[in-house]
């Protein structure tokens, strides 16, 4: 695909127990370049071990049974992320494709100010930044994600949690990735807080152009925020297409299901089958 920026092929992630569990079987998209691919499914689907993978970021017992991950370069070079290097790997990370992790707002150091944690990544990633060049480009994402630079002072308890999201997300953008892969970047935040963030994010996306991976078992929200959505089930992909299609011609049995299984505002109440 030409516009492609992500592609995985027959990717599976085992975990090697007894007996083995299959976490992820022969899973193959394609992730455009500026897109929003929402990844939807239940608790225990196989979409947090999914993204994981894509990053080579498991621990044992899981392991990569087969698939290959293509990251295609802004210059167009073809990288194939399973050979690369552990160092190769390091400097991959966060440069080309970084991540919000599921409950991340709560995995600050509580030690550290706002500014100290993120002016670590510029010092590991970027070791040619004077310590001035450091604060700017700190104070700058600050202001991106509206948190604003004054909070560089603040500690993580002094902040809402909907601010801490913000300084992940903060973090996640601070290399100027071309893929960020967000796990449920919204869960334990209130519906207005949540509405802000996803706000935030579109328009993040459009000014700075990359793609997004946004993994959640919560449909409706997909629906709202996505060009794409893959319906994932028992470590499955069982449907892929527009947000519009799934909403309004679902093809795959679960997805109807997931789709019934949220209350709506009018109309008779229905009952789910399952």
């Amino acid at each position: 695909m030409r516009d492609s920026l992500l592609s995985v092929d027959d990717f599976s992630v085992v975990y090697d127990v007894d007996p083995p569990v299959e976490a992820v079987t022969h899973v193959s998209l394609e992730l455009r370049r500026g897109e929003i691919l929402g990844l939807a499914g239940e608790s225990g689907c196989g979409k947090t071990t999914l993204a994981y993978g894509v990053q080579r970021l498991l621990k044992a017992p899981a392991v990569i049974s087969s698939g290959s991950v293509t990251f295609r370069d802004v210059s167009g070079e073809d990288i194939d992320v399973n050979s690369l290097d552990p160092e190769e790997m390091r400097r991959f990370r966060w440069d080309k494709i970084s991540m919000v992790f599921q409950g991340a707002m709560n995995a600050l150091n509580p030690v550290a100010t706002i500014g100290s944690q993120l002016a670590d990544v510029f010092e590991v990633h970027r070791p040619d930044m004077n310590r001035a060049a450091r604060r700017d480009a700190v104070n700058e994402l600050l202001e991106i994600v509206k948190v604003g630079a004054a909070r560089s002072r603040s500690y993580p308890h002094e902040l809402s949690g909907g601010m801490r999201q913000r300084v992940m997300i903060a973090m996640a953008l601070a290399l100027r990735p071309q893929l960020m892969i967000m796990d449920e970047p919204t869960t334990a935040l209130d519906v207005l807080v949540q509405r802000e963030i996803l706000k935030q994010i579109s328009q993040l996306r459009h000014e700075f152009g990359f793609s997004v991976i946004f993994i959640t078992h919560d449909l409706p929200l997909l629906l709202e925020i996505s060009d794409r959505i893959a319906i994932m089930r028992k470590g499955e992909i069982v449907e892929i297409d527009t947000a519009e299609r799934i909403w309004t011609a679902p093809q795959h049995e679960y997805t109807r299901t997931l789709l019934s299984s949220f209350p709506r505002l009018t109309g008779e109440r229905g009952v789910v089958v399952r």
